[in-house]
């Protein structure tokens, strides 16, 4: 069989994650509930990442590295969102498009939810494709060690600020209250602050080929919709209105870059 090329590849990822996102909608459908687009957020790249694997004739060791990483990150955040969702109703965002466009959402929310998380799924994931297609160097670089050291440096923080937060929203006595224990002390958002780094380690080992400079469009792309889009902004619009003591948590913590927090004036 002849070798396929980086576009090949890309391509067929590109209509796997279209056809994969088109039968969750099909099953969102059925559920009457869109959340789960984001159950499945994660399980998508790694679809993707063993794909490349198989696919791709690039260095192995690093392709295995790559799409080991990725199974780690993906099906640990899907397994979190999974529980979180249990005995929740849609999320209050989708419950908001469902109003707006009334009896159509069930239409819209094929190209608006699912076709649209698809497309920019996989636009992330063009750095985890890119490196796992290099061919040279054919051996592990530094910059495959300093892009594994920032990934695992990303995973843990994320997956200790989802737990922290998971276990103080378990907690009846805390509704309504701000979560600033633990990372959220010292940052408002720390498992974006780490879901960023993790995407900046796959640049890192990306360019151990200089010539996947240009992949640095996923990295910037995930850490823009976590900053300005999907993420602290859209989380902080109405937080205030639900947790009062939360404009006080703003002033004195950092909202994405963890750093001490700021002393109170006296």
């Amino acid at each position: 069989m002849e070798n396929m090329s980086f576009i090949q590849i890309g391509l067929l990822n590109l209509a796997a994650i279209i056809g994969f996102m088109f039968s969750l909608w099909l099953f969102s459908l059925l559920k009457k509930d869109v959340s789960i687009v984001d159950i499945f957020w994660g399980t998508g790249f790694v679809l993707i990442a063993w794909s490349t694997f198989f696919l791709s004739d690039g260095y192995e060791p690093r392709r295995f590295l790559v799409a080991a990483m990725t199974t780690l990150w993906g099906l640990r955040l899907s397994i979190h969102l999974f529980v979180r969702k249990q005995g929740r109703e849609e999320d209050h965002r989708y419950q908001a498009m469902r109003a707006d466009h009334g009896e159509r959402f069930w239409f819209v929310s094929l190209f608006t939810v699912f076709l649209l998380q698809g497309v920019i799924l996989w636009i992330v994931s063009l750095v985890i494709q890119a490196a796992q297609n290099i061919q040279v160097p054919s051996q592990l670089t530094w910059l495959d060690v300093l892009g594994i050291l920032v990934f695992i440096t990303g995973f843990v923080f994320e997956s200790i600020a989802d737990k922290q937060l998971a276990r103080f929203q378990s907690d009846p006595s805390n509704k309504g209250k701000v979560m600033d224990q633990g990372l959220w002390a010292y940052s408002r958002h720390p498992n974006y602050f780490g879901e960023t780094l993790i995407w900046w380690g796959f640049y890192a080992i990306a360019l151990s080929h200089p010539g996947n400079f240009w992949v640095i469009v996923s990295p910037m792309l995930i850490t823009f919709l976590l900053l300005r889009v999907s993420g602290v902004t859209l989380l902080e619009k109405t937080i205030t209105e639900r947790r009062p003591g939360y404009v006080d948590y703003m002033k004195r913590t950092n909202a994405f870059f963890p750093w001490f927090p700021k002393k109170e004036d006296s």
